[in-house]
């Protein structure tokens, strides 16, 4: 039998044994760290939130379906420890235009203006800043479901698949949810309006 997550998480249910537990760590922690990284509640280390997925994962191993993929298994696992992460931030405080920073508030000028000249990589870089403020003023379903599919760039039946959710209701809550980021962005450019005034 070849060396593969599935042999190493074989190995660990059978025997428990130490190495394929750290074996199956290091073949996952790629995975679970690229989830982690695209759903991390604010002022959370990756690392922190991987381990609060592993101790997940060797808490639960007993019950893995073996009949599906492991690593949907744990995919599905990593959203739900984020999705569990975001709701216990949710209380989030109102971002305004003067806790962004310069950069960020020269991209809010610029898109208010709808001046795209000069726009590069410097300012995609402020540019993901912002959408991530504004991503954390949503609900943690909100956020987790427009991340998967607006910046992962999942398909709505991809995004059922890894969450299980109803493939009706992620087009409807990605409907309300993008309404909700407009609302967000339409509040912070009315509040930098007023500023210049």
């Amino acid at each position: 039998m070849s060396e593969t997550p599935q042999h190493y998480l074989e190995a660990w249910i059978l025997h428990r044994d130490p190495h394929a537990g750290e074996r199956l760590v290091e073949s996952l922690y790629p995975q679970v760290a690229r989830i982690v990284q695209n759903h991390l509640p604010r002022n959370t280390a990756v690392e922190d939130l991987a381990q609060e997925v592993f101790v997940q994962f060797f808490r639960t191993i007993d019950r893995i379906d073996r009949g599906r993929p492991l690593e949907k298994w744990v995919s599905r696992l990593a959203l739900n420890v984020c999705l569990n992460a975001l709701r216990s931030k949710r209380r989030r405080p109102e971002w305004r235009f003067s806790d962004l920073g310069p950069g960020e508030q020269a991209l809010v000028e610029t898109l208010l203006q709808g001046d795209d000249s000069g726009r590069e990589t410097h300012e995609n870089a402020h540019a993901r800043e912002l959408l991530s403020k504004l991503l954390e003023r949503l609900a943690p379903q909100d956020r987790m479901l427009l991340s998967l599919l607006y910046l992962e760039e999942k398909t709505p039946a991809e995004v059922a698949d890894l969450t299980g959710w109803d493939s009706t209701l992620i087009k409807v809550r990605a409907f309300r949810a993008r309404a909700k980021l407009k609302k967000a962005f339409s509040l912070l450019s009315e509040a930098e309006k007023v500023r210049k005034l």
